[in-house]
Parts: C-alpha cells; sequence; structure tokens
C-alpha cells in the first residue's frame, strides 16, 4: 500500500501549540494543558521554529510526528520519564503555572513529557487536532462517555460492537440516568428514527467486532450534523493507516492502542481523537480519574508506533490471503471479511478504507460448539488468546472466549453462533497461516 493513500499530517504542522483550558481546575485542566520545564521531547517540538512541512507519509509521520529533532540529554530516543510529581524552582513558577503562564506538568496523575509526545503522534496519525491518551482502550471509551453524558441524556450505538462497551452502557451508565439505544448496525434510517432533543452521542465501531461491518462514515456524521448530536468511531479494527473518520466530518474517532497501534501485545492503552476544544473535559475527567497512561506504557507504545505502519501493511495482506483461502474452503460457511467482494458491505470498505486489517471471522460448516472448538485446538501458530492486532497471530471462538456466560438466546441475538471463530492474524508468513489452517481443517 502506498504511503500517498495514507499520509497523516507532518508533526511540526499538527498540535504544536499549548492547549488552553479554564483555570476552574487548577491541578487537572492546567497540568494537562502542558508541558514539564524537563526539555521534553514534545516540549522542543512545540518550540520548533523551522518552516512547517508538507503533509508526510505515514511511516515518517509514525516515526517523527509528535517528537523534537534535538531530545533531553542529545538521545536520539526519547526518555522514561518515571515521576509521580515534578518539582517547581521558585514559588513565581507555581503561579505562572497556575495562570497558564508557564506550560509544564504538575503531578503524574494529570499527565508526562511521554504521554504527550505519544499524544500529538496519534493526533497526527488520524489528522486530528488533538488526542488524549488513556490507560486501556476500555478507559477511553468510558472516559469519553462519562465526559459527554449526563443523566437524562441517550446515546445511540449501533448493535455490533465490543461487548464489554456495551456493557458499560446498559448496566452502569444507566445507572447515572443514562439511556442507551441500540439499533441493528448500519441502519442509517433506525439511528435517525431513534433520535430525540436528549440525544447527545452516535456510536459505531468501523469495521464492526466481530462481524466486521463497515459504516458509511459520510452518512453516519451527516446524521449527527443535521441533529446537533456529536458522532463516535471506534476504529480499532480499521487503524489510522487504513481508515480516518476525522477526515469525514466525524467528531471523535477512539482506539485501543493495546492492539495494532503497540502492536507487540506487551501494554494497555487508548486513545481518543479529536479537535482540542470537544477534548478539553475528556482531558479535564481523564485527571480526576486517574486514567493516564503509565510512563512505562507510553514508551513502549511510542516505540511500537514507529514501526506500526510497516506491520499493518503485512496484516493487510496477510488478512486479504487468508480470507480468500477460507472464503474458497469446502469447510467453510460463511467469511466476514470486508475485503472480500462477497462481503455485505465491501463497497462502502473499497470506498472508505486503504486497507482492510488482519481481523477475519468466519463459521466452519456443518460444526457445532465442540467441532468448532476442535478446529480452534488443531492450530499450531495462532495462540488461543484474546485481543487483536499483535505480531502474534491469535485465534478464539467468540461462543466460549466472550460470551460463554451468556444464554443462547441472547447469544443468538448478538450474531454469535455455536460454530463461529475470530482470529486476528500476525506478521507471519501467509504460506505458513494458510498451511496451518488447511491442515486445521484435515482434522476435524
Amino acid at each position: 500500500m502506498s504511503d500517498s493513500h495514507t499520509s497523516p499530517e507532518g508533526s511540526v504542522a499538527l498540535s504544536t501549540e499549548p492547549d488552553s483550558h479554564s483555570n476552574n481546575e487548577r491541578s487537572s485542566a492546567s497540568s494537562e494543558s502542558s508541558m514539564s520545564h524537563i526539555p521534553s521531547s514534545a516540549d522542543a517540538a512545540d518550540n520548533d521554529s523551522r518552516p512547517s512541512a508538507p503533509r508526510q507519509g505515514a511511516s515518517t509521520v509514525a516515526v517523527h510526528a509528535g517528537e523534537a529533532r534535538q531530545k533531553p540529554g542529545n538521545s536520539l530516543t526519547d526518555p522514561l520519564f518515571c515521576s509521580s510529581t515534578y518539582s517547581f524552582a521558585k514559588t513565581q513558577d507555581v503561579i505562572d503555572y497556575i495562570e497558564q503562564k508557564l506550560p509544564r506538568e504538575e503531578y503524574g496523575r494529570y499527565g508526562n513529557p511521554g504521554v504527550r509526545v505519544v499524544e500529538k503522534k496519534l493526533a497526527a496519525l488520524d489528522r486530528a487536532e488533538d488526542a488524549v491518551l488513556f490507560s486501556s482502550g476500555m478507559a477511553a471509551i468510558v472516559g469519553l462517555l462519562m465526559a459527554k453524558l449526563g443523566s437524562g441524556d441517550e446515546v445511540i450505538f449501533f448493535d455490533e460492537c465490543y461487548h464489554r462497551s456495551r456493557e458499560f452502557c446498559t448496566k452502569h451508565l444507566s445507572r447515572f440516568g443514562v439511556v442507551t439505544r441500540q439499533v441493528k448496525a448500519c441502519d442509517y434510517e433506525a439511528m435517525e428514527a431513534a433520535i430525540t432533543p436528549l440525544t447527545k452521542l452516535l456510536v459505531s465501531e468501523s469495521p464492526t467486532n466481530p462481524h466486521l461491518s463497515v459504516v458509511d462514515l459520510e452518512r453516519f456524521a451527516d446524521i449527527g450534523r443535521r441533529h446537533g448530536v456529536e458522532t463516535l468511531i471506534d476504529a480499532t479494527l480499521a487503524t489510522p493507516l487504513n481508515l480516518r473518520p476525522i477526515e469525514y466530518g466525524v467528531d471523535y474517532v477512539l482506539h485501543s492502542a493495546t492492539k495494532y497501534l503497540g502492536g507487540h501485545n506487551d501494554l494497555l492503552a487508548g486513545s481518543v481523537a479529536g479537535s482540542t476544544e470537544k477534548l478539553e473535559n475528556v482531558r479535564n475527567l481523564r485527571g480526576i480519574m486517574g486514567a493516564v497512561s503509565g510512563p512505562n506504557s507510553a514508551y513502549l507504545l511510542q516505540r511500537g508506533l514507529k514501526t506500526f505502519p510497516l506491520r499493518m501493511q503485512r496484516q493487510n495482506e496477510n488478512g486479504l490471503a487468508v480470507a480468500r483461502f477460507l472464503d474458497e474452503h469446502p469447510k467453510v460457511q460463511h467469511v466476514f471479511y470486508p475485503g472480500l467482494e462477497s462481503h455485505r458491505y465491501h463497497d462502502v470498505a473499497r470506498r472508505t478504507m486503504t486497507g482492510f486489517g488482519s481481523l477475519i471471522t468466519f463459521l466452519v460448516k456443518d460444526a457445532d460448539w465442540r467441532k468448532t472448538a476442535d478446529f480452534v485446538d488443531a492450530v499450531r501458530i495462532p495462540r488461543i488468546a484474546p485481543s487483536l492486532g499483535g505480531v502474534e497471530s491469535l485465534i478464539e471462538q467468540p461462543m466460549v472466549m466472550s460470551y460463554y456466560e451468556c444464554t443462547p438466546e441472547d447469544r443468538c441475538q448478538f450474531g454469535i453462533p455455536d460454530n463461529m471463530v475470530r482470529m486476528s492474524l500476525g506478521i507471519e508468513d501467509a504460506n505458513d497461516l494458510i498451511a496451518d489452517f488447511q491442515q486445521a481443517f484435515e482434522q476435524i
């Protein structure tokens, strides 16, 4: 895939000004908006006086965005800031900080110089003005929903979504008087009909998990715009390399950075990108909740992002190759993968995505749950585990891994049959993966 199709904003051109917040919350809003006096990479990048660069390719942005050319200690890589608090040289510095005249860090719950660098990098990749980094993907969506919704408000979800996101809304947000409405995925007429004067947010994944339905972002964003309702797309399965909802007018884009962005199954993180103004209360609430990413996770994420476009290109290739193999296999009933022409939303995917990712869901033909489990147990390369997006291939049976405690009726409602398999392909050789799946099919 050519970078010319996937080139986010360059590091200098984006997010180069300190955020501006009100003075109402001294220890959260003010500290969250700025960099430390420690000469961090992001601080130096903000003060870089060189002319803005033209829009750059995805790999260039992934390596350099948000980082200073010259870093603390003349290091090539950004240091790891393992500090829970940040000192002031004199009292006047404290006053200047409170009055937002001195951009810097104050306390670790509100931010970290390494976190700032990653936020700028993520914003550049999503072509957004700003991004807020959280301790996990769930912390990111919970933080956004809690910041944007209050008692009496309503949120509308497409019904194909991560089951924990659904659970948070239906079991926990409801306790605070927030009403969650679910409509059929990609049914835009139903979503629009469900909007009331109390609706504050429209939410969907694209592609969805695990059915990989692809949202028409233009229609989705237009519905929100016409009704004065904000919109959120969880683009974890797509990544910024393949899909950038901000460009279609979506207000917020969310990622579980644990997945493709980190890419090595060794960290937890999540992000929300959008405008600085709209993310202000999200950032403030993160500081209160303490859901900021830790310094080590931020460091690992920054390192992972540098190879993200390379990894994602390989995973796009593996996904398409294996999906085509499965689509033609006599022991496969159906394949859910937007890169296949047989996929229900293939045309939408081709129009909005530049690659289709490496998550594939399929149904084993004429199999009950036990025969399906036998296939999962027979593979040799993928590991049986939840999650996705890492360099190692993973495989799971959703009925067992995520919906085992649900009733058959609930699983039917959620579209989770007993013979469903979900796998996330890593960066192994496609031929080896295909050979492995073939031998596993031969055992059932």
